[in-house]
């Protein structure tokens, strides 16, 4: 196979997966690793490589937006980000050092927990009214966001449990190359009692910043390679574009379920190919 075709081919790829993953809210990152190591044979350190710079460009994107419109608390991001890069640079340097089998399986339960919260979606948490946490008032992370003709406030709670959560996500967007929004919203929103607007905004915030974090490591150790990024990067972008248009008017319960059976099967894939070795 060319060179040529090989883009095209991949890119086609990408371009399914971040239509996907925006219809879904769980990011074109998550099928692009496994896409890549079973259907085009690349090394899944390689495959997770070109995954983290696509979810830096999806991120930026869409996280300017969120902050313009006032959803994202940019000073909470700011701070779990301190947790979130910690653990990528630390999931990235374990990487190197376990087994490709290792990765592949860990990927494998991951998918399959993605699949359960695809189909499970997203149910939205209201403002909390409880009193301001000793943290949150000290740290300032206590804010408000539009809703209607007015605005709507919300404490911070449990932030230690919080910022331990977004290390275990940071951990494994640089362990797998993926983003981790999943986890990262679950921190905010179930632990911290954050706003469901506002956890996922937020989410997307730091997204980038956490795998930045990791692709430098990868970028040092020689893992990322431009032909192969540049047209996941592009794909995924693209991708996710359509998707979000589509998902503003369309009734996605379907694709959720189409999208999440996909999933148990690159997950079950990805488990048995690193169980057997051919990963």
């Amino acid at each position: 196979m060319n060179v040529s075709l090989f883009s095209s081919m991949v890119f086609v790829g990408s371009l399914l997966a971040g239509f996907l993953g925006a219809l879904t809210g769980l990011g074109g990152g998550i099928v692009i690793v496994p896409m890549l190591a079973l259907l085009f044979g690349v090394s899944i350190r390689y495959a997770i490589g070109a995954s983290l710079v696509s979810v830096i460009a999806t991120s930026s994107g869409a996280a300017a937006a969120y902050v313009k419109e006032g959803y994202s608390n940019i000073r909470l991001g700011m701070f779990l980000e301190v947790a979130t890069t910690v653990g990528a640079v630390v999931g990235a340097g374990v990487a190197a050092f376990i087994s490709t089998k290792a990765i592949a399986i860990i990927f494998g339960l991951v998918l399959l927990y993605s699949s359960y919260l695809s189909i499970k979606g997203k149910k939205s948490t209201p403002a909390e009214d409880a009193p301001a946490n000793y943290f949150g008032k000290w740290l300032h992370l206590d804010d408000c966001y539009p809703e209607g003709d007015g605005t709507v406030s919300y404490h911070v709670h449990s932030i230690p449990t919080g910022f331990g959560l977004m290390w275990v996500a940071g951990a494994l967007s640089g362990l797998l190359g993926i983003g981790s929004g999943a986890v990262k919203v679950l921190a905010m929103d179930q632990a911290m009692r954050v706003p469901f607007k506002v956890s996922t905004t937020t989410s997307n915030f730091m997204i980038g910043v956490t795998a930045a974090a990791s692709a430098g490591v990868y970028l040092a150790r020689g893992y990322i390679d431009p032909l192969l990024a540049m047209p996941v990067m592009l794909g995924v972008v693209f991708g996710s574009y359509f998707g979000s248009k589509v998902l503003v008017n369309s009734e996605v319960k379907m694709l959720r379920i189409i999208f999440a059976v996909v999933i148990v099967v690159l997950g079950v894939e990805m488990i048995y190919s690193g169980m057997t070795g051919r990963l």
